[in-house]
C-alpha cells in the first residue's frame, strides 16, 4: 500500500496536526476468517482538542462546546473497523475526525429575520379557506325526509 493521504483539511487551510494525533489498534470484533484473529484492523484515533495549537481559539472553543458530550479529559474519540485493512481504517477513522472537527468549528448560522406576509398572499389564503368550508357545508347531510 501506500502511505496515508494528508494532510486532512477540517476547513480552509487549517488540517489536522499529523503529530497531534495519538492511533491505537485492536482487533475488529464481529465475524472473519483465520485473518480476523490476528490482525490490529481496528482504528481508535484520539485528538486532544483541549490542547491543541491547531485550531484558532474561536475555533477551538466553539468545537469543545458542540463536542462537550463526546469529550474526555479534552480528548475526542473517533473508532473506524469497517474496513479489512488497517491502512483504509486509518484513512477512515482521519476523514471522519476531520469532518468531525469541521462541523464542530462552523460558524453558527446567520439568525432569521422575520419578515411580514402580503397582504395579497393573506386574503388569497382566506378566500380560498372560506371557499372550502363553503364546499363542505354544502355537503352535509340534511333532513331529506
Amino acid at each position: 500500500m501506500g502511505h496515508m493521504s494528508g494532510p486532512y483539511l477540517i476547513r480552509g487551510s487549517v488540517s489536522l496536526p499529523e503529530a497531534e494525533l495519538m492511533w491505537r489498534f485492536s482487533r475488529s470484533s464481529g465475524p472473519g476468517g483465520q485473518h480476523v484473529n490476528t490482525s490490529d484492523s481496528q482504528v481508535e484515533l484520539r485528538f486532544d482538542l483541549a490542547a491543541t495549537e491547531a485550531l484558532p481559539e474561536v475555533w477551538k472553543a466553539r468545537a469543545l462546546e458542540r463536542l462537550a458530550s463526546r469529550l474526555v479529559d479534552g480528548v475526542v474519540t473517533v473508532r473506524a473497523s469497517e474496513h479489512r485493512s488497517q491502512w483504509r481504517n486509518r484513512e477512515t477513522a482521519a476523514v471522519r475526525l476531520a469532518a468531525l472537527l469541521a462541523e464542530a468549528t462552523a460558524p453558527p448560522p446567520k439568525p432569521r429575520r422575520a419578515t411580514k406576509i402580503p397582504r395579497g398572499i393573506n386574503e388569497r389564503r382566506l378566500r380560498e379557506k372560506k371557499q372550502r368550508s363553503e364546499t363542505k357545508r354544502g355537503r352535509q347531510a340534511r333532513d331529506w325526509s
